[in-house]
């Protein structure tokens, strides 16, 4: 690794970029290319499909390592399908089946022309660069998919680089979750609540919680003082969630810093404009983010 760059960042900048890299990684989720590519390895269940593509890196591994990583899915949920989606498909299968969908979804969404672009090249530079600084410890998820191979074509290079460092951010955002004391529902609930996440009957759905979960989650944070009576954030609420997401800025801050102030609002414009594009061509389903 190459000396860091010095130049100081400006405030938020970190999570600028991070808001505006991140959603490329997720498009493939929600990609009919996916159920097709999965399908073909016979996992056709959505919640398997999901456990799989984002659990592969971590190899045959059991409910148990999904549902500390993952954090916020049901255990009930998690169990119901690993290990056994690993005996229907292989992890390394389905990290190619992955790749092909991530290939296949981009080229749909974005178009051969941006795909092939020389903005995309510098974009994959920019992001592999700052994922240079990420550190695996205490960062499962990140780490297993720091393991993988680097994809030798610029749109998948870039998605690559995009899952690092939305893994890197989300681990670290797992540690600030448990210090403030917001368990898994407790932290959907009150991500809804601040209009930022999705709604809740998409949580519960995906996630795997029943409503009974969700309203006991509900009364728990009413108690401590963090949700009114109309299920809105106190003060006290609005100050933690800022509480939390500021932690997770400082535990995220290397990469961007390594990259330095420049490179960092480079990277950030690439990022928006094939995200918008993403976004503009119905990457994700209307009506799952907000609070419902």
């Amino acid at each position: 690794m190459s000396e860091p760059t010095r130049t100081p960042l400006p405030e938020r900048a970190a999570r600028r970029c991070h808001n505006a890299v991140n959603p490329l990684h997720s498009f493939h989720y929600f990609s009919p290319e996916l159920a097709e590519e999965m399908g073909r390895l016979g996992l056709g269940d959505a919640s398997a499909v999901y456990l799989a593509t984002r659990a592969a890196a971590f190899g045959q591994v059991g409910a148990g390592v999904v549902t500390a990583s993952f954090y916020n899915f049901s255990p009930e949920l998690v169990a119901r399908h690993v290990p056994a989606v690993w005996g229907t498909a292989f992890p390394g299968v389905v990290l190619q089946a992955r790749l092909r969908t991530v290939d296949r979804s981009l080229r749909r969404l974005l178009g051969d022309e941006a795909v092939e672009s020389a903005e995309m090249k510098e974009a994959a530079r920019l992001a592999l660069r700052a994922t240079e600084a990420c550190t695996p410890q205490g960062r499962p998820l990140y780490a297993a998919h720091a393991d993988l191979p680097v994809p030798e074509e610029p749109h998948l290079a870039y998605w690559h680089a995009a899952t690092l460092l939305r893994e890197h951010r989300g681990d670290g955002h797992v540690h600030t979750l448990l210090r403030a004391g917001l368990g898994p529902v407790e932290a959907l609930v009150t991500h809804t609540a601040t209009g930022r996440g999705m709604v809740p009957r998409f949580v519960l759905a995906s996630r795997g919680w029943h409503r009974a979960d969700w309203e006991a989650a509900v009364a728990r944070l009413r108690e401590r003082g963090l949700l009114d009576a109309e299920g809105e954030l106190t003060e006290a609420g609005e100050a933690l969630r800022a509480h939390v997401e500021a932690e997770t800025d400082a535990l995220d801050q290397a990469p961007y810093e390594y990259l330095g102030a420049e490179d960092v609002a480079r990277l950030t414009d690439l990022a928006k404009g094939f995200t918008r594009a993403g976004i503009g061509a119905g990457a994700f389903p209307a009506g799952i983010f907000g609070k419902g």
